[in-house]
C-alpha cells in the first residue's frame, strides 16, 4: 500500500527525550511528596500530557497543580533536552524515506506543547522535513488518545485519514492513530511492551527506526 501521508509523532520515535523528560517530572513531583520509581513514571506519564493528569497529581501530592508548577516544570525540562537530547538511532533516514514515499507529505503531530517540539526537531536536525507541518495536542480540543491532532496533520496535507499511516510508540498515541482511522505502525524496540501496542490497535510493530524504509517501500 502507498501510504498518502506519513504522521510521526515526536518523543520516543524520532527523539529520545522520554527519560529525560520523564527524569525532571519524577523528581519534580518527588518535591511535591509523590515518590515513584523511574519505571513507574515512565509507565504512567508516557503519551500523556502532564496538565491531564491535574487530579491524580493533586490527589498524589496534596498539592494544587498550579501554572506556575507547570511553567517550572517546562523549564527545567526544555534545560535538560537542550543539554542531553539525542536522535532516535535512525530516524533521519526514517522520516527522509517517508518525504520521498509521500511525495513529501509527512507531518509531526505530538501530544507535546508546540515550543518543546520544535525545540527537539531543531535540536537534532529534522526541522526542515516538518516546516508548517507541526500539530501540537495542547492547541487542539483534545489531544492524545483522541484523535484531533492526527485529524488535523491528515488535513492540512490533504490527505484522507484512512489512507495516512502513524508512527507512533505509545498505547495513547496508537489509540490516537486508530481513532483517526489511520494505519498504525509502533516502533517498538523493547519487546514486552509489543502486546499492549497490538491491543492498542498497532497493525505492524518494528524494533529499529532504520527500518522504516524498507517497510515503506514493500508497501
Amino acid at each position: 500500500m502507498r501510504f498518502e501521508a506519513v504522521l510521526f509523532d515526536c518523543d520516543g520515535v524520532l527523539v529520545d527525550s522520554e527519560p529525560i523528560t520523564n527524569g525532571v517530572l519524577r523528581t519534580m513531583l518527588a518535591e511535591a511528596g509523590w515518590v515513584m520509581s523511574a519505571e513507574d513514571c515512565m509507565r504512567f506519564f508516557i503519551g500523556k500530557a502532564v496538565r491531564d493528569e491535574r487530579a491524580t497529581i493533586e490527589a498524589r501530592t496534596g498539592r494544587a497543580l498550579t501554572e506556575d508548577w507547570l511553567a517550572l516544570f517546562r523549564e527545567r525540562r526544555n534545560q535538560a533536552l537542550d543539554a542531553g537530547l539525542e536522535i532516535i538511532a535512525g530516524a533521519d533516514a526514517a522520516v527522509a524515506a517517508a518525504h520521498a514515499h509521500t511525495r513529501q507529505r509527512i507531518a509531526c503531530a505530538s501530544g507535546a506543547d508546540r515550543f518543546k517540539v520544535e525545540m527537539q526537531l531543531t535540536k537534532v536536525g529534522l526541522i526542515d522535513y516538518f516546516d508548517g507541518c507541526i500539530f501540537s495536542g495542547h492547541e487542539m480540543a483534545r489531544t492524545k488518545p483522541a484523535p484531533d491532532v492526527y485529524l488535523a496533520a491528515a488535513q492540512h496535507l490533504a490527505a484522507a485519514s484512512a489512507q495516512c499511516l502513524v508512527i507512533e510508540d505509545s498505547v495513547t498515541g496508537v489509540q490516537a492513530g486508530v481513532a483517526a482511522g489511520a494505519t498504525v505502525w509502533a516502533f517498538c524496540p523493547l519487546p514486552e511492551q509489543g502486546a499492549a501496542l497490538r491491543a492498542a490497535g498497532a497493525s505492524h510493530l518494528f524494533g529499529h527506526m532504520a527500518d522504516l524504509p524498507e517497510l515503506l517501500a514493500a508497501g
